[in-house]
Parts: structure tokens; C-alpha cells; sequence
């Protein structure tokens, strides 16, 4: 089920939010004042693919819904219900809460929910476009994932419909077996769901770990990349307006596939990154790498027509997408193929685009974090070092840390800090304009630079979100002292 928001439904969204943040006051009945407003329950779905039956999991609200979505003021007040057949825990991505309720165990503070159990969590939500996955073992290459939508009151005030498309990469393979193709060891112990005997893709290796003769690209390949579970071949298609006036709130979800996309065509104007408003630029086309969102803005022509969403695969002609198409509109197939490979994706956009405000940081101190790693073997680091010799990276509260990423590796790596939003303020040692983010892409060769406010006191996740990458190594920690 698509989150597709009317201009109708929005409107009445903001009498609904006014009630909302009345209620936020302390207006709700006692008796109610400590139950979640709402209800998530992980669990399996089955979708289809090219005609082929897959199960996969989700998140779904208890009207079948896919996903969150809050008004202006309103709590991230929520019961999450484990329907599954194995232990699980959910991340809020792009959310800033306390650290116990981060929904990752790496950090110490919480277990895995298991089988029939659940967890509550209450913090103050933080608006824009978000998402929330699984941070258990491998279990977010099966899907378990849904947007995490917060609206602002510009955003009601705005009257554009709202239409959030989630990219994934999808495999018949289980985890498992992907991470096994990638390591050269017998699958076992990270979770997994048996897709049955279908065919799969082959691992496309390359040359991974020779810098010198250029970035690698995809090491995996996979079976169907979707666009809110659907491949190009049967697209969704959504209904608007002539002159329809469309926000797309774009997630890329997929786990170890970095997607460029554009409008066939179409003006392409970016309004905000990683749930963060920028002033509006338009763009030839959006590098958007895992873990990564941008909202866009559309105007549908006045005449009538389709506009499609499309989103190729970096270094491949392969792509996905969805159709926005105005009452009538004749809807053509479009081809599964571009015309040419997608171009590598880069930051381009944290160079071009300047933030909402107008801040200025001055980082007090100042912290080099080297990223590595390679195919032979398939082992990721920072500096030098996986996960469980991990040396965090140590803060003091209040304080404004300038982390510099430098990329050794052959690989892009999308770079997560939760519980945070940092700014992105230099690019190889030359300034740029210091847009909010949770995930930046440093690509190979290169080294960027983030200002981290630290507001938040605890231990924090600090990763790359290829999924693989991460499980083999490249995970840290941000650590208040």
C-alpha cells in the first residue's frame, strides 16, 4: 500500500493536527495518557515479482497500511509487535530519540524483541522524510523496512500531494547466501527467509580492492530492483492533477545498491535531503546512495501527461521506478533498460546545495577516520579495525567534532551516524555549504568532512549502510565522555 496523500487528504490533515498537538497539552483522558497512539507489527507479506511469488517481511500498521506517518507536534509514540518467527529489532532512521530507544543492541542499551513480543517508545519526532529497517543481523535484505514520515505544518500549508516512493534491491537468495557468495564461506547464522530454488544473479566481482584502476561498482547483483515493491515492467501508477503540484519523498531502502534518478526528462528540483529542508534547486538528475532520502518537487503539465520516477542503478542501465499520470493519460510501458549506465554515485549534492539556515559551526576539535577494505578477503574497516576492536570515536557533550572520512577502498561507502544530523562542510579539503544529513556518500579516493553538533549524550552507531559492508566490519561508535 502506497503513501499516497490527496491534496484533499492533507488539508484535513491540519484540523487533525491542531487536535493532535492539543492533545499533546495534556488534553487526552488520564486513562489514555500512557497508551501508544500507534501500532506496528513486524511481520511476513508476500509480494510478486515478474509473476513469481516472494516472501518478504514488513512493517504494517493495523489497517494494513505500510509505514508511519506523524502530523505537525506529534510524539513518536508507538508499540512495535514482533509477528515473526525470529527475534528483531527496528531502527528509527533520520529520528534523533534517546539511546535506548535508538532500536539497534550493538550500543548495549536494548535486546532483540522476540517472537510474540513488543516494545513501546515515546520521544519527540523529528519532521521530514525518514524510514525505519531492521538492525538484526541481515534480516533488512528481506524487506523489513517502511517510510517514517513526519510533517511539518509547512508541509500541510504547502498543498502539494504527497506520493513516497521506497527503492529496494531484491534477491531470491537468502542473506545468508548473498553474504556467503561474497565471503567464500558455507551460509549460516545471520537470518534468513528460503525463497525456494529460483534463479539468481551472479556476483559481479570485478576488481575489487585495486583502487588504482578505478571505483568498483554493485558487488552484488540481484534478481528485480523495486520501487514500493513493484518492478518497471508493472509500475505504480499515480493519479494527479493536471497542473497537479507533487512532493515525491524518495528513500532508498535497498541495502547495497545506490540508485541515480530523474524525471525522464521533466524539470527535477530538489527540496529537501535526509528529512532536512534546502533551499530549491533544480538538477539534471539525484545521486541517492543507501540509507539516503530527497524530496523533489513536481509540476505536472497543464495539458495532462505522465511523468515517471525513474531510478537507474549506478554504472548499469537497470532501473525501477513508479508513473505519476493525470486523469486519462495514455500509460506506455517503458523499457526496464536506459538508454546508458548510470554515472557513479557521487555528492554531488552536498557540494551544489546550501542548507535552510544560515548556522555557522566551528568544530573544537577535529578527528581523521580512515575506510577501508576489499573483495579479497571481503572484510570492511575503520581504521584498520571491525567492529569488535572497534575504537570509538570519543565526544564531549555540547561540543561541535569535525570528522574527516577518508576513503581507501575500491567502494563507495554511505556513511550512517545515528542518532544525530551532521553537517557535511568539506569535500577533499575544500568547503562546501554545510547541508544537514545522516548519511553522506564518500566515494573511493575521496575524504569528506562532517560537523557533528553533539546533543545527544550516549553511545551511537556509526557505520556504512552497505548492509554487507557493515557485517563484515565497517561499524564504529560515536561515544559521549
Amino acid at each position: 500500500m502506497s503513501m499516497n496523500i490527496t491534496r484533499r487528504r492533507l488539508l484535513g490533515a491540519a484540523g487533525a493536527a491542531a487536535a493532535l498537538a492539543a492533545a499533546g497539552r495534556g488534553l487526552l483522558p488520564s486513562a489514555y495518557a500512557d497508551a501508544p497512539r500507534h501500532h506496528l507489527s513486524a511481520a511476513s507479506r508476500v509480494i510478486d515479482i515478474r509473476g513469481r511469488a516472494a516472501t518478504v517481511w514488513g512493517l504494517r500498521r493495523p489497517d494494513g497500511g505500510n509505514g508511519l506517518e506523524l502530523m505537525p507536534g506529534e510524539r513518536f509514540h508507538l508499540a512495535l509487535h514482533n509477528r515473526m518467527d525470529e527475534s528483531t529489532i527496528i531502527h528509527w532512521h533520520g529520528l534523533t530519540p534517546p539511546p535506548d530507544q535508538d532500536g539497534v543492541t550493538d550500543t548495549g542499551y536494548a535486546g532483540l524483541i522476540p517472537p510474540d513480543g513488543q516494545a513501546v517508545y515515546d520521544f519527540a519526532a523529528r519532521p521530514g522524510t525518514h524510514w525505519m529497517h531492521s538492525h538484526a543481523g541481515l534480516q533488512e535484505q528481506l524487506l523489513l523496512a517502511a517510510p517514517l514520515i513526519v510533517r511539518s505544518a509547512a508541509d500541510l500549508a504547502a498543498d502539494r500531494q504527497e506520493v513516497v516512493v521506497m527503492l529496494h534491491d531484491f534477491s531470491f537468495r537468502t542473506p545468508d547466501e548473498i553474504l556467503a557468495g561474497l565471503t567464500g564461506m558455507a551460509a549460516a547464522g545471520h537470518g534468513g527467509m528460503n525463497h525456494g530454488t529460483m534463479t539468481h544473479g551472479a556476483m559481479n566481482h570485478g576488481n575489487m580492492g585495486q583502487a588504482a584502476a578505478g571505483p568498483d561498482l554493485n558487488d552484488v547483483d540481484y534478481d528485480a530492483f523495486l520501487a514500493e515493491d513493484r518492478t518497471l515492467d508493472d509500475p505504480l501508477v499515480v493519479r494527479t492533477e493536471r497542473r497537479g503540484r507533487v512532493r515525491l519523498r524518495v528513500i532508498n531502502a535497498a541495502t547495497a545498491t545506490a540508485f541515480r534518478l530523474d524525471l525522464g526528462g521533466h524539470p527535477l528540483r530538489v527540496a529537501a535531503v535526509d528529512g532536512n529542508e534546502v533551499p530549491v534547486q533544480e538538477v539534471a538528475d539525484v545521486p541517492l546512495a543507501q540509507g539516503q532520502r530527497v524530496d523533489l518537487l513536481v509540476d505536472m503539465p497543464a495539458e495532462g501527461g505522465v511523468v515517471p520516477l525513474l531510478a537507474t542503478r549506478e554504472g548499469d542501465t537497470i532501473r525501477t521506478g513508479i508513473l505519476l499520470a493525470t486523469p486519462g493519460a495514455a500509460v506506455a510501458r517503458l523499457s526496464e533498460r536506459a538508454a546508458r549506465p548510470a554515472a557513479p554515485v557521487d555528492a554531488m549534492l552536498d557540494r551544489i546545495l546550501m542548507p535552510a539556515d544560515a548556522a555557522v559551526v566551528r568544530p573544537a576539535r577535529r578527528v581523521e577516520m580512515v575506510l577501508d577494505g576489499g573483495m579479497m578477503p571481503y572484510r570492511w574497516t575503520i581504521d584498520g579495525r571491525s567492529w569488535a576492536d572497534r575504537r570509538p570515536v570519543q565526544v564531549r557533550a555540547g561540543e561541535v567534532l569535525a570528522v574527516t572520512m577518508v576513503n581507501r577502498s575500491a567502494m563507495a561507502h554511505p556513511m550512517h551516524l545515528h542518532g544525530h544530523h551532521f553537517r557535511v562542510t568539506a569535500i577533499d579539503g575544500r568547503p562546501v555549504g554545510g547541508i544537514l544529513r545522516d548519511t553522506v556518500q564518500v566515494v573511493p579516493g575521496s575524504a569528506v568532512t562532517i560537523a557533528v553538533t553533539a546533543d545527544n549524550p550516549g553511545r551511537w552507531l556509526f557505520h556504512c549502510h552497505s548492509l554487507y559492508h557493515m557485517a563484515t566490519g565497517m561499524m564504529t561508535e560515536l561515544v559521549y565522555v
